[in-house]
């Protein structure tokens, strides 16, 4: 792990061999950060996991391929960055996590019980990821603090060594974390999901209200448009760690109706935002980010929709509540075909713009 986490580190500042810095050479880094970082992990994976060959083989050609596109693609952004590289750059993080899946699985990508031990992962990874960044942040802080009192200006350092450098090296010491000390989450997930699954459920709510009684509409500009895709991904991974965590033979209670009324309020709410899009779609003509906005707001739905449905019969009593968390992780390959859409297809689609 410590080797693994320190090569994560010297990669991120490799680039700089070839003259391309980080403090201006920003659109490099933001097609290739998880290029120069996901492989150590994937790695991590591959030597806990002892792949063979075939595997080793095809997790090679799951980072070589993007890696080729997204640096090969004649990226058209003129003064500003391109709306294709942006998306590119969203999505590829995203695409390649799904590629430390199948290390994370030993290459058992198709196995529901595989894929769902990935989900809890990463989920325990990002809990841990938070608590490694809030340690970097008190040592970046102290560090700045304990030098100053002698006259010597520590940002410099600080913002471009040791935050990158720390923050690559924590992506697999997180993932060494939630491996070795996987007891300390199972009590604390089932926890965080029972505080904040009220807490959304509100929110979504007060806002699906303040919309009926002011009758405003979704302003659909890109910040906002990842904003909602955000909180409806939160949504859902409240969902699947709610039912993952689940007892499966405790008798349905309250929390079970907020999971259900959780899920159909974000329906409702991307129900919005697609219309809004459409809208926008028909007033103004297709654009890259319009057009991605709307496939991933369509996929959401799909998963969000037929979620609500297999809730309601769980709370009817008609199926368990297997069924939800099967329907997650037999989703996934909706996901990694449309992120492989908008990373591979959509530049050339609309012309590298």
């Amino acid at each position: 792990m410590g080797a693994l986490a320190c090569g994560a580190a010297v990669a991120i500042k490799a680039p700089e061999i070839f003259g391309l810095h980080l403090e201006h050479d920003g659109e490099f880094y933001a097609r290739n950060v998880s290029l120069l970082v996901l492989p150590f992990l994937a790695g991590y994976f591959a030597w806990k996991r002892r792949l063979g060959p075939p595997t080793l083989a095809l997790l090679a050609a799951a980072f070589a391929a993007p890696a080729a596109v997204v640096n090969a693609y004649p990226f058209d952004g003129g003064r500003d960055t391109s709306d294709t590289e942006v998306l590119a750059a969203l999505h590829l993080p995203i695409l390649l996590w799904l590629a430390v899946g199948l290390a994370h699985a030993s290459g058992d990508w198709r196995s529901h019980d595989k894929r769902m031990d990935f989900v809890r992962f990463t989920g325990e990874w990002v809990i841990y990821f938070g608590l490694v960044a809030l340690g970097g942040g008190v040592l970046a802080g102290s560090t700045a603090g304990i030098f100053s009192a002698i006259g010597i200006d520590a940002n410099e350092f600080i913002g471009l060594w040791l935050v990158p450098c720390g923050a690559a090296g924590a992506v697999v010491v997180a993932a060494w974390l939630a491996e070795s000390r996987q007891g300390v989450l199972e009590r604390i997930a089932p926890v965080l999901t029972r505080l904040f699954t009220p807490l959304f459920t509100a929110m979504l709510a007060a806002f699906l209200v303040a919309v009926a009684l002011t009758g405003r509409g979704i302003d659909v500009g890109r910040g906002v448009l990842i904003f909602f895709d955000v909180l409806l991904a939160l949504v859902l991974a409240l969902v699947i760690y709610s039912v993952a965590a689940r007892d499966r033979h405790a008798p349905r209670g309250l929390f079970d109706l907020l999971l259900l009324l959780l899920v159909v309020a974000a329906l409702l709410v991307d129900l919005l935002v697609l219309g809004a899009i459409v809208g926008r779609l028909s007033d103004f003509g297709a654009t890259p980010n319009r057009i991605a906005a709307l496939g991933e707001n369509l996929v959401l739905m799909g998963n969000l929709a037929w979620s609500a449905w297999l809730y309601l019969g769980f709370w009817r009593g008609r199926r368990g509540s297997a069924a939800i968390e099967r329907w997650q992780t037999a989703y996934a390959p909706v996901y990694a075909i449309w992120l492989s859409a908008v990373v591979v297809a959509f530049p050339p689609l609309f012309g590298f713009a």
